[in-house]
């Protein structure tokens, strides 16, 4: 019987993944609890999640991914956690490591994963994506989601992190539709954060930054050699960033004119 300090909940927090989370839940079955938290699909994945006899699911309203996944983090039973998006895979060589990992006598407080990155089926190798990693392991009474950040959650981690060798795979595009509308959807969280840091819009950043964006991610961290996959990807990084500012924007002006009626 594993003991109880080796033991693992997976968490994954979901919205409209039919198509994915199947194969993600299957990748997972390793873990001695697997916790969904979903914010109200419609595509049938809540009512997919409900039926499965090994998935804990709950279904809770979305305000931004750290809350959501704060929420997902108190719903954890065991002390290990594993934390992986609906669109990522555990594929058997890390599902290995990562029960190797949990059994040793001084582990560390939290693991960075390396990701693999799927263009649909075939792997996307530059694109600015080569070397990303993220937090996806971590003790549980060790690490939480900082309340700085609403997009791209950062885990504040009490003690020592390593890196695990093996890498996860990244479903990072659907079709071009979902992809855009996710890159928009990160420009606009983005832009509350900097909203509610007291950030102002800069006509230079404007301009600027989302074509340094593309710049960077497609000549100098090699997206051209991705070939009209790594065009399509560094563009719609690109444009999230410019909807970053365009949205930064709109509450600036949403900000002035309530204050404007609000005076005496």
């Amino acid at each position: 019987m594993k003991k109880e300090h080796h033991k693992i909940s997976a968490l994954i927090i979901t919205y409209n993944e039919m198509g994915y989370i199947q194969d993600c839940i299957d990748s997972v079955s390793f873990a001695d609890e697997i916790v969904v938290v979903d914010s109200y699909s419609t595509d049938g994945t809540y009512e997919y999640l409900k039926e499965h006899p090994k998935v804990k699911a709950i279904q809770h309203p979305f305000s931004n991914f750290t809350q959501q996944k704060t929420f997902a983090l108190s719903q954890a039973s065991h002390p290990w956690i594993l934390f992986v998006d609906a669109d990522e895979i555990i594929p058997e060589a890390l599902r290995n490591e990562i029960l190797e990992t949990v059994q040793l006598e001084s582990p560390h407080a939290a693991y960075w994963f390396y990701r693999k990155f799927m263009f649909q089926k075939t792997p996307l190798r530059y694109s600015g994506w080569q070397t990303d990693k993220n937090y996806r392991l971590f003790q549980k009474d060790k690490a939480k989601f900082t309340d700085k950040k609403i997009v791209h959650e950062t885990l504040e981690v009490d003690g020592t992190s390593g890196i695990l060798k093996e890498k996860l795979i990244h479903y990072c595009y659907k079709d071009y539709s979902d992809y855009k509308s996710k890159m928009l959807n990160y420009g606009r969280l983005k832009a509350k954060e900097d909203f509610y840091r007291e950030k102002s819009f800069n006509y230079f950043y404007y301009i600027v930054k989302p074509a340094w964006k593309f710049f960077n991610h497609y000549i100098l961290r090699l997206g051209i050699l991705d070939g009209k996959k790594g065009l399509t990807i560094c563009y719609l990084n690109a444009l999230g960033v410019l909807e970053r500012f365009r949205e930064l924007k709109r509450l600036e002006r949403k900000n002035a004119l309530a204050y404007y009626l609000l005076m005496p």
